[in-house]
């Protein structure tokens, strides 16, 4: 799907407002419920809708901490999506560990001159602006003298280098920062408080980690084709071997959906963008069963599996779909869900977070 049709549906949705967003901005003013269900729904047709970050991550930290002009400005083009953002936390030596990150923004009268790298940065070649966490002072505790920075990405200095993934794609992204000018008031907030923001900015993300609508999908697609898989004239749907693997997951998905609803709870009561622990088991176990249902998908269509379909449509070259139509994209999803384990905070972190937190360890 291009960048254009992309653009076109999250439109589509955005019609009646920014559905995470308050009323006075443009959204739709939702409970935290009512944005639950809704984000699952459309996992679970699948229809999510993925415009960069604008509306998920920096949206809610332009009108919470950014000033009047950037509210003016930023919000409408994120609400009409008129711009795709990126995000520049991660780096070269300071994924996990962000407060380490080296790229340097230097204050030079009405400006700032940013040097550095970010990495894995999710659509980066389709991005027209990037958040960055940029360092401006480094001569105090490192979490104290980040900066939060917008940057546009057609900037004299910023180079996108792709990096291709496993699964045969492109999404993320290397991304050069040499000597790039960025105005003052591209900052958001205050100078040295990015780090507060950053928090901020991730409680937010973590809260729709869990994927439940997406496993859900995909456990009911896995079953789906099993209906219609023989092994030794014996529909796969009907092997106890299989329904108890099925059955195992669904399981696990149903727990992990009713922690989803408590942490929803939750969050209705607490200051927007606070952090429930909790949610770090979403992020754990929502990443296992996502693997495990995409496991599931890849078990159903076997050798069917094996062509390298990832980068091209099979019908553009002539050649019939092998097996069930619709089967070329599986074996991709499989091995992107390798990642599910390591984005927006990894298993390790995850296990750190709840030990601390909720153990008490």
């Amino acid at each position: 799907m291009s960048k254009e049709e992309i653009a076109a549906q999250a439109r589509l949705l955005n019609k009646w407002g920014v559905p995470t967003w308050p009323k006075e901005y443009g959204g739709a003013g939702w409970t935290l419920m009512q944005q639950y269900i809704f984000e699952e729904e459309l996992r679970a047709f699948p229809a999510k809708v993925t415009f960069g970050m604008g509306e998920s991550l920096v949206g809610p930290v332009i009108y919470t901490f950014g000033n009047d002009a950037q509210k003016k400005y930023y919000l409408p083009r994120i609400a009409n999506v008129n711009d795709w953002w990126c995000q520049g936390f991660s780096e070269p030596g300071a994924g996990f560990d962000l407060a380490s990150l080296k790229t340097r923004a230097v204050r030079n009268h009405d400006h700032y001159i940013v040097n550095g790298q970010k990495t894995w940065t999710t659509f980066g070649q389709h991005a027209n602006w990037i958040f960055c966490l940029v360092r401006t002072n480094p001569d105090v505790e490192k979490q104290q003298g980040i900066s939060f920075l917008l940057i546009e990405m057609k900037a004299p200095g910023v180079t996108v280098r792709p990096i291709q993934l496993i699964d045969g794609g492109y999404e993320v992204n290397e991304v050069f920062l040499d000597n790039v000018i960025v105005p003052v008031e591209n900052l958001v907030g205050e100078e040295n408080k990015g780090w507060d923001y950053a928090k901020y900015l991730l409680g937010n993300e973590r809260f729709g980690d869990a994927g439940v609508g997406t496993s859900r999908e995909r456990i009911q697609r896995a079953k789906e084709l099993a209906s219609r898989t023989a092994i030794c004239g014996e529909r796969l749907i009907d092997q106890p071997a299989f329904r108890e693997k099925v059955a195992a997951v669904e399981v696990q998905l149903k727990a992990l959906e009713i922690t989803q609803l408590r942490v929803v709870a939750t969050a209705s009561k607490q200051q927007s963008g606070t952090q429930d622990p909790a949610s770090s088991i979403l992020k754990l176990k929502g990443s296992q069963i996502e693997q495990a249902a995409a496991e599931l998908m890849l078990d159903v269509i076997g050798p069917y599996a094996l062509p390298d379909l990832s980068q091209e449509d099979p019908e553009s070259l002539g050649e019939p779909c092998i097996g069930l139509h619709g089967l070329q994209r599986i074996a991709p999803t499989y091995f992107y869900s390798r990642a599910a384990s390591i984005y927006s905070g990894s298993s390790e972190i995850q296990k750190n977070i709840i030990a601390r937190a909720i153990l008490g360890l």
